[in-house]
């Protein structure tokens, strides 16, 4: 008798459509923009994230609304709110830089480049918009599963608004990791495009945040120290261990984004959101510690 063939394992159920939450954040004027005195590096790092918001989600976010007419239910409503989620991040994100460039005006000419890369961007093909924002979105649910587990360490002493602002967008990203990819692939993109669109939202992310990262660095008079250098080779290296074998196998043929398992900590964090306050419990290290 012929051994039986092999059954493919299930795929997990499609998500929930994404919650759009527009939290209100109370910003001093006099915030530190080294907000993790900790590791100061990691406030630069984080600040030159930000930086780039405000330029790649309204990208991402004209590609998917340009693709919303083309799409049917569930589908339609689940890239809806993935605009309006999006939409939210880069509103908040932009009134934190507002603060940060006032205090670092060096990363205003970093704001510059980056918002004229956007515009030649931006005059690319409505298809490579969003393969960049199937890519993109992959990436950012990696930095987030990243980041869920070195909560504790990274943000020890941090600022608890910027903290609560950074952890709600990577919340985020892993309750709408599929929306983008599944966009992309509904409107006729294929792996290739994928490949090319995580391709250059991983070089765009990497070109913007280092040179943001230098500029914040060079501010906090933390350039040249020694520990700096450690503390980020250290980072780097184990972001690259995390970041780069999962990213080639999201190009594998059949690979689906909810095939990647999500994070503990962020997404249960994520449900504390109260709709009529528009606020959530602030990011303190009792809560992830417990």
């Amino acid at each position: 008798m012929p051994p039986p063939a092999p059954v493919a394992p299930p795929r997990a159920a499609a998500p929930a459509t994404p919650q759009v939450r527009r939290l209100r954040f109370a910003w001093p004027d006099d915030l530190d923009p080294d907000w993790t005195p900790a590791q100061p590096e990691l406030a630069c790092v984080a600040n030159a994230v930000s930086l780039l918001m405000p330029h790649v989600e309204p990208y991402v976010v004209a590609s998917v609304r340009g693709a919303l007419p083309r799409l049917e239910q569930p589908l339609r409503s689940e890239a809806e709110a993935w605009v309006g989620q999006e939409t939210a991040h880069h509103g908040a994100h932009a009134r934190l830089n507002r603060i940060l460039v006032a205090r670092r005006p060096g990363l205003a000419r970093v704001d510059r480049w980056t918002a004229r890369l956007f515009a030649w961007l931006g005059r690319r093909s409505a298809r490579f918009g969003l393969a960049y924002a199937a890519g993109a979105e992959t990436i950012a649910f990696l930095v987030a599963r990243w980041v869920d587990r070195r909560a504790s360490d990274l943000f020890r002493g941090a600022d608890p608004v910027a903290t609560t602002l950074f952890l709600w967008h990577l919340a985020e990203e892993v309750e709408h990791k599929s929306v983008a990819f599944d966009v992309h692939r509904a409107t006729g993109g294929r792996r290739i495009g994928y490949a090319a669109g995580m391709a250059a939202a991983l070089a765009v992310m990497a070109w913007a945040t280092l040179l943001g990262t230098v500029v914040g660095l060079w501010g906090a008079h933390r350039l040249h120290r020694p520990s700096t250098h450690v503390r980020m080779a250290t980072w780097s290296v184990s972001f690259a261990f995390d970041l780069l074998p999962a990213l080639l196998g999201a190009l594998f043929r059949g690979h689906h984004p909810s095939d990647m398992a999500d994070p503990v900590w962020l997404p249960t964090w994520l449900r504390s959101y109260d709709p009529v306050t528009r606020t959530m419990p602030l990011w303190a290290l009792d809560i992830v510690d417990r």
